[in-house]
């Protein structure tokens, strides 16, 4: 180690002046003051960078080994920056001036939250930011300014800063003259620490501490992850069109196909009970899948140090058929074989490859005959959504259309009518039915229970009904099977009755549920055309159209956030944490707004609803995904969206699937699907009305749901 009677030899000419650091090349911050032309030198020790700098200046000394080693610098390193009177800011150190370092940790569920008032009015106390997947060195210190701590809120820790479990991330070392960071912050653009606004005021302080007096130069940050256009930037006036293209090449792109070759991945994923089959997806290196073996459900909303997202190794129906639904009406917007043949693939893994329709689901004695299981593990193949089963059908529906063959219909019948068969007399049915309960109880044992003891069943809330009621809804155009309208008009009928303040409110997401329940009121519209039926579909409508902010958005809304900060991710969650959260929810709320306002003007011509679907459009096509890297997030959506401060940003309390997850099925293929009828300038409905799956359903409902069942 450099000794301290060396400092004699500097040249004092050489840095004088300068911001000096010690770090790598590839640091985010060295990258950044450079292209900024700030007056620096860069060394590639901490030894050589003490040494070399005048005395009275600051040292920036970065983390390069993080997160397997730290920085290094011991106790006769800062004996000479003592000497030398040098301000050092230090991250990931391996020791610190009498001060015992403990081990690494990992954070969980914990964020990190601003403990002084060092940032100015810019970054007050208790504002919440994000260090992703965050390894910091345990240690204690006084008053120090930034923390790590399990907390509730969006943007500020609502309930302080809890009295244990804190680390400091961010402190003046007693001694004076070092700044201590107990993980890496310099790596602020290639982790994607967030939301992107905080980072220039951290890093403001940083500097302005490391060289008081000197001027320096102002931090912007340009995320590698960022929207695809500004709040106010002129679109393109092919921006719709080039949202469909990029929004389904996301999923080669992404690898989101499943391969042959993924298939040992996906085994090891799901052996991990730890994190719920998340790990690493396939590298660029792999092979593309093109549908034969289903499609992966999301990248996960967790992001690693490096600014990478693991995926949810799950195959499933609703994600596997929503897909298809986006590949198909590309191919069709764009004539595009490729698409179509993927979409093709993906539907006949779901119908007759995997195990979603079989077994069981493949016998016409059982009772859960022609179900979709939710996933293709054993333990997921005998559960049954109905919320899931509908979308899938939805999503068979669509693509078929757009392909425009009917070697699905009977396999469509068969789904439909299994579900509305395991509905009561009353229109509802149990959110999830799981294959030992269907055996023991036959579907008989639900189609009759009339009783009032509903269990778990009737559940006002949209979100478990309403895509069923639009499924039969749909399936009743075609067919004119009479109770399939009697039951759903029944169930519509007691849900209107109720709204709104009996309605049930799935974690408190009003709008979520308006957006739902928009569908099969124009779908009903659709079949039978009268003024209360229009008047429950404008008074919903409004109901969206009054939950949308300016720029298109829907804002959240929440009933009752956490009530403590050990609350925080115990279970599903909101993105907001209060109704004053500017944040749109691209997975429970959004993308179904989307198709509803669309299939809702189209049948209404309502200009009113129109405009509220073109608000809509213009914001998703804006907040689509740029990404320079990781490029395989490139054209997706994510969750969350900030429209206060146009970034992905929002309460993480549903980890897995927070802020930054992107679904494959529920948000990629509807946003994706809804920009292409546009663009074709017609409708689901429209799409799919010369469907001749009457022909299949003639018999199958015969064997399904017979006449004597009918008749008793």
């Amino acid at each position: 180690m450099m000794a301290a009677s060396s400092v004699s030899a500097v040249s004092a000419d050489h840095s004088a002046g300068r911001i000096i650091l010690s770090c790598n090349e590839g640091n985010d911050l060295y990258r950044y003051l450079k292209a900024t032309t700030a007056e620096m030198v860069r060394y590639n020790t901490p030894a050589e960078a003490i040494d070399r700098a005048p005395q009275g200046t600051g040292v920036l000394l970065l983390a390069d080994g993080y997160p397997d080693s730290r920085t290094g610098i011991d106790a006769a390193l800062y004996d000479v920056a003592a000497v030398k009177k040098l301000r050092l800011y230090v991250e990931y150190p391996s020791s610190l001036p009498d001060m015992r370092l403990g081990e690494t940790r990992k954070i969980g569920w914990e964020r990190t939250v601003v403990a002084s008032d060092a940032f100015g009015p810019d970054l007050k106390r208790l504002r919440i930011l994000m260090i992703h997947d965050c390894r910091f060195i345990q240690t204690e210190a006084m008053s120090p300014h930034l923390v790590v701590a399990r907390v509730a809120g969006y943007d500020t820790a609502v309930f302080g800063v809890p009295d244990k479990s804190v680390w400091p991330i961010l402190f003046e070392h007693p001694r004076g003259g070092i700044l201590a960071a107990t993980t890496k912050l310099s790596q602020f653009v290639t982790a994607r620490y967030a939301p992107t606004d905080v980072w220039p005021a951290v890093w403001t302080k940083i500097l302005k501490w490391t060289y008081p007096g000197t001027e320096l130069p102002e931090i912007r940050v340009k995320p590698l992850v960022r929207p695809c256009y500004g709040r106010d930037e002129r679109l393109p006036s092919d921006a719709e069109r080039l949202a469909v293209t990029r929004g389904v090449d996301w999923y080669i792109k992404g690898r989101m196909l499943m391969h042959a070759d993924y298939l040992p991945l996906m085994a090891r994923a799901q052996e991990n009970t730890t994190d719920d089959g998340t790990q690493p997806g396939p590298g660029p290196l792999m092979p593309l899948g093109d549908g034969l073996f289903g499609i992966t459900e999301a990248y996960s909303s967790r992001i690693d140090w490096q600014g990478n997202q693991p995926v949810r190794w799950f195959v499933r129906a609703d994600c596997c058929c929503e897909s298809a639904m986006a590949f198909a009406l590309k191919g069709k917007m764009e004539k595009d074989q490729g698409s179509m043949l993927i979409a093709s693939n993906l539907l006949d893994f779901v119908l007759n490859k995997s195990p979603l329709q079989q077994g069981p689901r493949a016998n016409p004695e059982s009772p859960s005959y022609g179900l979709l299981g939710w996933d293709t593990r054993p333990q997921g193949a005998g559960v049954y959504y109905g919320d899931d089963n509908a979308r899938a059908l939805l999503g068979m529906i669509a693509a078929s259309g757009a392909i425009g063959i009917d070697c699905w219909d009977a396999a469509i019948v068969r789904c439909a009518l299994a579900n509305f068969r395991t509905s009561c007399p009353q229109g509802f049915r149990n959110a999830r039915i799981e294959e030992p309960d269907l055996q023991k109880n036959g579907w008989r044992w639900y189609w009759e229970k009339s009783d009032g003891k509903w269990g778990g069943w009737k559940r006002h809330s949209p979100h478990y009904q309403a895509y069923l009621w639009a499924v039969n809804l749909w399936l009743y155009d075609k067919t004119k099977f009479e109770p399939l309208l009697a039951r759903t008009h029944g169930g519509i009928s007691h849900m209107m009755g109720l709204f709104p303040d009996k309605w049930e409110y799935e974690c408190g997401r009003k709008p979520s549920e308006y957006a739902r329940m928009l569908l099969p009121l124009a779908w009903l519209v659709r079949v039978s055309d009268t003024p209360e039926h229009r008047a429950w579909l404008r008074k919903i409508a409004q109901k969206v159209i009054d939950s949308q902010d300016q720029c298109g958005a829907m804002g959240e809304s929440v009933i009752a956030g956490e009530q403590s900060n050990e609350e925080y991710g115990t279970r599903e969650a909101s993105l907001v944490f209060s109704p004053e959260d500017k944040c749109a929810d691209m997975l429970y709320t959004m993308n179904f707004a989307f198709l509803a306002l669309h299939e809702a003007a189209e049948v209404t011509g309502d200009k009113q609803i129109k405009a509220a679907e073109d608000r809509m459009a213009d914001f998703l096509v804006r907040i689509q995904v740029r990404s320079d890297r990781p490029s395989e997030l490139d054209g997706a959506w994510f969750r969350g969206f900030d429209f206060k401060k146009w970034d992905y940003w929002g309460s993480n309390a549903d980890l897995g699937w927070g802020v930054w997850a992107t679904e494959s099925g529920w948000t990629q293929g509807w946003i994706a699907s809804v920009f292409a009828l546009r663009q074709m300038k017609t409708s689901l409905w429209e799409i799919t009305k010369d469907s001749g799956i009457k022909h299949q359903f003639a018999k199958l409902r015969l064997a399904m749901l017979p006449d004597e069942v009918l008749a008793k």
